[in-house]
């Protein structure tokens, strides 16, 4: 099976991370569309709305936990309430420098949360990712 391009949209209050993210995706060759939200609500709006990437291809989420507004579970809890279709195409990493077990252990219980990982994103933990989504 030839690896295909996926959507990409990170979550992160952090202009820089967001960069870094953005640039690790674009170096893969395999991120059709990249976008990343600051502010969590934004991109909650992206998902439910009509702007969502129209190209049928997953979309993997990173997403932080530390956020204003709406933190990281807020989001993934608003998330699991939109409907089975939505979700299906979501693929959902949270990425976190949190190091309290009571966040790593919350991770596990949404079931739409793939894994828990930690910041910063690297080459080698997206290599990871993509290796288990193919």
């Amino acid at each position: 099976m030839t690896p295909g391009n996926l959507n990409f949209i990170v979550i992160d209050d952090s202009k820089l991370d967001c960069f870094i993210a953005e640039k690790i995706i674009r170096n893969t060759g395999r991120g059709a569309v990249v976008k990343s939200f600051i502010m969590a609500p934004e991109a909650l709006e992206y998902i439910t709305g009509n702007n969502g990437p129209d190209n049928n291809l997953k979309t993997v989420m990173l997403v932080d936990i530390q956020m204003p507004i709406m933190n990281g579970f807020e989001f993934i809890e608003a998330f699991e309430k939109l409907p089975q279709p939505i979700r299906d195409n979501y693929i959902i990493y949270v990425l976190s420098s949190s190091i309290n077990e009571n966040d790593i252990s919350r991770v596990r219980y949404h079931t739409s949360v793939k894994q828990f990982l930690n910041k910063p994103l690297t080459s080698n933990t997206l290599s990871t990712i993509l290796e288990l989504i193919d």
